[in-house]
Parts: structure tokens; sequence; C-alpha cells
């Protein structure tokens, strides 16, 4: 008999050999129709492996991460198994899950080609066999034998992975018609695709060599319901809607100009007071909370970048020295902020009453992602960081770290981001040798960070082996309106850079200490915190932060003058807005105000100057009836109130 330790801290016995099928279904019926894989000691394996000593286990089903990506993977064998049956001689690279979905690298062979009118086929296909209900079986074969199955087929690409594997590790999986070389693991059977899509295709070089041949990749989706098949593609619809790329050019954000550089942004009058809001925003929390604000320049010398460790990580790939007319003198475009305020800290001796000092910047950073990976205002090449440095004692980091976490909550409510986890990153226990810094000081931050999570009620999941090499830390995994997850908000501690820039205080012993330094960016990057904040509301920007609040629209030339004293009441109350004085029809001016996402609409004309009120239309909501100004501005202040608490 073995012991096997269910998630919830469990334990049943079992028979020597049992596998994850068997234990699902002696706890229900249901669990057993679901499950697709179980995960055992951390290893995701198929439901029909036996398990042959006592293990700790988790039944996954398309409710966890590692059940899709089995569920995918799947999936994508069942696609090879289409295209081949579509397509004879096709040969097959690789097929892996992704985030969304699964995609397989294919070679069609000379002069053919797949296109969007074929994908229909393809999933008929696919839904054809997946009715079969074909078992996915899993076989150990010798790499003799794999070649010769191989060799046999005329696969080129699997006899090319082949060549890195070493006999008594490899694994075939068969299912139905097809066979391929996996090490899976895999879901039951084909029974459970239930719904599937092709999405796209596109060129892939072979290992991603570009001297080698470029392969078709074909990207698809699946899933256990055609209703979520169906909910899945409205998602993308509405992504489509969301763009922020879209969105950012419909609403005069910001634009990219092809002479200035890939990557590299430029901010419109319209999305510069955007920015400005949010760091005037971030400012004032910041100086309630006691930090105190520097400036650093957008260069540095090498010597500066070799001592902090950035030269190491990001020299080779990011933008190249800058060379003076001095021999040997080279400066580099500022990869981080944080050796920057490493010498700030430096200038002067500090005692250990005055820490914790903690120095807050906007510093605009530069790294040369690839051509191929920028993507809108999230993957760029020059943006800008809401970066802080919190230098403390080793007693003070809990305190602190609550603090930190205290403000990124109050970011996520302002800009109403609801849904989150707190990811804790700590070292792998395993591997303790990656790491630097005494176990006694990680094992207090650790402690610390756990400790402040929890005393603050935060959602979390931990992740060992996750923690930087100088320290753990606290990410922030928010889901926007549609679901998706993005990392705002990040909290690190680190022992390293005290030491490599030889950071000091003196203690109440009057001894020299290092400080622990802790990194924190609510935003993360200005540009890329705007990005996911367009997609989340749709452009629908928080009232506080619309760069125009009101848009008062005159029905005629007549009432511009009642128009510019309405505006001037509200400029006098900090209620941002501008008159379109556009000679179009009252329709045409407020069907434009919508489109840029204008919270509210002021209208005026003969009845509202006549009477000395405005009549009030809300984005998205329509008629809100007539009004005076000042109980315009007193809803406008509460709805503001409510906002920011």
């Amino acid at each position: 008999m073995i012991n096997i330790t269910l998630p919830d801290g469990s334990v049943r016995e079992y028979q020597d050999g049992v596998t994850g099928i068997e234990i699902a279904a002696s706890i229900s019926e249901g669990l057993a129709r679901n499950v697709l894989a179980v995960k055992v000691n951390g290893q995701v394996w198929d439901l029909t492996r036996p398990i042959t000593e006592d293990a700790s286990i988790q039944l996954l089903t398309w409710n966890d991460d590692e059940g899709k990506a089995t569920y995918w993977h799947s999936s994508a064998h069942l696609m090879a198994e289409a295209l081949e049956a579509l397509y004879p001689g096709v040969k097959l690279g690789i097929g892996p899950a992704i985030e969304n979905g699964f995609y397989y690298d294919i070679d069609l062979g000379e002069g053919r080609t797949l296109s969007q009118d074929d994908f229909p086929a393809i999933e008929q296909k696919m839904l054809e066999l997946a009715r079969q209900k074909s078992e996915y079986v899993r076989q150990p074969i010798s790499k003799a034998d794999a070649i010769a199955y191989f060799t046999e087929k005329n696969d080129p690409y699997k006899l090319d992975l082949l060549e890195g594997l070493e006999d008594g590790s490899i694994t075939f999986y068969t299912q139905g018609n097809f066979t391929d070389l996996c090490r899976g693991p895999h879901i039951p059977n084909t029974g459970f695709i239930k719904a599937a899509k092709l999405m796209n295709v596109a060129g892939a070089y072979w290992r991603g060599d570009e001297k080698s041949k470029q392969l078709t990749r074909v990207y698809a989706i699946t899933f256990p319901k055609q209703k979520e098949l169906t909910e899945y593609l409205e998602r993308l619809e509405e992504a489509k809607r969301r763009d922020h790329r879209k969105l950012g050019k419909e609403m005069e954000l910001f634009t990219f100009s092809e002479k200035v550089g890939m990557g590299l942004p430029l901010w419109l009058p319209k999305g510069t007071l955007l920015r400005e809001r949010l760091e005037q925003f971030m400012r004032k929390a910041q100086q309630r909370a006691g930090y105190q604000p520097v400036v650093t320049p957008h260069i540095g010398s090498k010597e500066l970048y070799v001592t902090s460790g950035h030269y190491e990580k990001y020299g080779a790939d990011s933008f190249q020295p800058i060379r003076t007319p001095n021999e040997g003198e080279e400066f580099f475009l500022k990869p981080m902020n944080c050796p920057h305020h490493c010498e700030i800290y430096k200038t002067r001796p500090r005692s250990y009453k005055e820490l914790p000092v903690r120095l807050a910047e906007f510093g605009t950073v530069y790294r040369y992602e690839q051509s191929g990976e920028l993507h809108g205002l999230t993957r760029v090449r020059g943006f800008t960081q809401d970066d802080a440095h919190i230098f403390c004692r080793p007693d003070q980091v809990k305190e602190e770290f609550t603090k930190v976490i205290d403000l990124v909550l109050y970011v996520f409510k302002a800009l109403g981001f609801e849904n989150y986890t707190a990811q804790i990153s700590l070292r792998d226990p395993e591997n303790k040798a990656k790491y630097i810094g005494a176990d006694e000081l990680w094992e207090k931050a650790e402690r610390a960070i756990i400790e402040a999570a929890t005393e603050k009620g935060l959602p979390t999941v931990t992740e060992l082996g996750e923690a930087a090499f100088y320290g753990p830390k606290l990410d922030f995994m928010v889901k926007d309106a549609l679901g998706r997850k993005w990392q705002l908000g990040t909290i690190q501690v680190d022992y390293n850079l005290p030491n490599r820039f030889e950071l000091e205080y003196i203690g109440a012993d009057n001894e020299k200490h290092r400080p622990v330094m802790i990194h924190r960016a609510p935003f993360g990057s200005l540009e890329r915190f705007v990005a996911v904040l367009i997609e989340h509301c749709g452009g629908n920007f928080p009232l506080w932060l619309s760069p125009d609040q009101v848009a008062i629209l005159p029905i005629s030339e007549k009432y511009h003058e009642y128009a510019h004293r309405v505006n001037q009441l509200l400029a006098d109350q900090d209620i941002r807005g501008y008159i379109d004085t556009r000679d179009e029809k009252i329709g045409r001016k407020i069907r434009d105000a919508e489109v840029s996402k204008v919270p509210y609409m002021v209208i005026v004309g003969d009845k509202e100057q006549e009477n000395e009120i405005i009549s009030v239309r809300k984005h998205g909501l329509g008629d809100m009836g007539t009004m005076p100004v000042n109980a315009f501005v007193e809803n406008f202040k509460q709805v503001l109130s409510e906002l920011l608490g």
C-alpha cells in the first residue's frame, strides 16, 4: 500500500500502482469525468500512469492552468493527425501548448500552402477524429526503434529532435492512426475535445534558426464545450475593439514614428495630460508615504553598470556604448534607475535613526528589444518607471513591505483593478547556490513578505524558485475586464546592490551595517500601465484621470459666449473640459464626444442660456437631464470622492 497526500493535506491509502483516474473515481464520479491529468510530486502525468510510491498529488481539470496545457498539447496531436489525413506526406516539427491554445510547425512540401480558406476542413476533420474517443497511449521506445520509425516515415524533423535525446528517455504517444515523439503528458482520450478553431498561420524557421527551412506554423485552440469557444471568440472581438493601439490613435493619446525610431513612443497632448495625471496621483501618494523625490540622468558611465551587474545582464543585448572624445570613456543609456539611487544614498553617512530612506523617481530607462517583440506601448525600447528604492534596516523590512502593499492596493482601487492575485516568489530550497546572501537574511525576508501578505488579507500563490537571485519578491498579477492576466506592481527585496555598492549605516551599536534595499514600482512602467489601463477600461478612463472630463457642446455659434462662461465656472472647480465650437450639428458633436470617451457632455442652447442651467449627458448612459452648474459640480465631486476614497 502507498500513501497519497491530497492538496488539502488529507492522506489516503491506495494499492501500489494506483493511477490518477482511479484516485479521482474514488473521490467522486463527477471528478473522474472531468479530470484531465494528475500532478505527482510536482510533475504532470497521464491519468493512466501507475503511481508506485508515496506521493503528493493534485488532480488537474480544465480550471487548472496545467490542466489546460495538457488538454491543448493533446489537441495539437489531434490537429497533426487531421493534417496527416488531409495532406498526405506532410512532415511535422513541434506542437506545444501556448498561453491560449497551441500550434504545430509543419512542412507541407513543395508547391503546397495553407490559408484560412482551408481552416474549416481541418476543424471538421479534428472533430470527426475527436468523436472516435481514441485513447492517448504512452509507449517507452528505444532510440534505435524511434529512429527506424521516423526514417521509414521520412520525417526529418523528428529525426533531428531524436539526435539530442538519450536512449531510455524516449517515449511515443499514439492516438487513432497517429504516433508522435513526445514526453507527454496527455488527456485520457480525444473525446474530451468538443470544439476546435484554427486561428492563424505564420512562417517559422525550424528551431528558430534563420538558416534552416521555414515551416508553416498553424495556431489553433480547442475547448470542452462549444459555448466556451463562442465566448472566447467574442472576447477576442472585444479585445480588438479595446486594442490600446487602436484606441490610442482614435483618442489622440500617442503615436510612433519610424524617423524617431521603432519602440520609442511619442506622447501627444492628450496622452501627455493622462501621463501627468498618473504621475501627480503617484507623487501625492508617495509624498504622504514619506518618499523623497530625486532625478537622475538618462545615461551613466559604463563603470556604474559594471558595479551594479546590469552591464553583465543587459550589455550585450542592449544599446551599444556611447563613446566620448576621451580615450576609453564610455557611457550607456540607463537600463535601470537603481544604481543611480544607490549613489544618491552614498552621498553622506547614514545613521540607523534616519532609516528608512525612501527615494522615488519617474525615471526613463532604455532597453534594446528585438523589433519582432515590439508591441504598441506594452513592449517598447524607452519607458518611464515609477521607480522607488527603500533603504532600511533588516528589522524594518516587514513594515516597509506592508506600506508598499497599501500603496499598490490604493492604486488598484483608484483605477478599477479589482481582480488580482499576489504571487510570493521564494528561493528554490533545493538549489540555494544560485542565490546570494546569508540564509538567515533570506529566511527573515521571506517570512516578512509572507506575514505582510497574510496580514493584509491578500489572495496569494507561492512560487518556489521564482525569487530574483538577490532576494524574494511579491508580484501583483491583475486580471483585466477580459480576463487576461497582467503583471502590474512589484515589490522586491535586494541584498545584492547594497553589497555591490558597499552601502552602509551606523547602527545603535556604533558599528557599520548593510541596509536592505526594497525595489518597488506600483505602475511598473507608465507606457505598459497605460496600455493595460486603456484595454481594461476600453478607453473609458476613471473620471479623475480622463484628459478631458467634460465636453461643452453649444448648439450653435449664438451660445458660444455662454459656453465659455460655463467652461470657466467648471475650470474654477478644477474640472477639465473643452468647448466644441465647430460648425456641426449637435448630434455630430455628441457622437464625436462619445467616440473620444469624454465622461460628460454639457449641452447649451436657448433654454439653458435663458435659465442659467446646463443639459448633461453621461458617456455610455445618455441623458441626465438639466441642472444648475453648481449641482453638476457637486455631483461630479461626489463621484470623484468615491473613486479616490
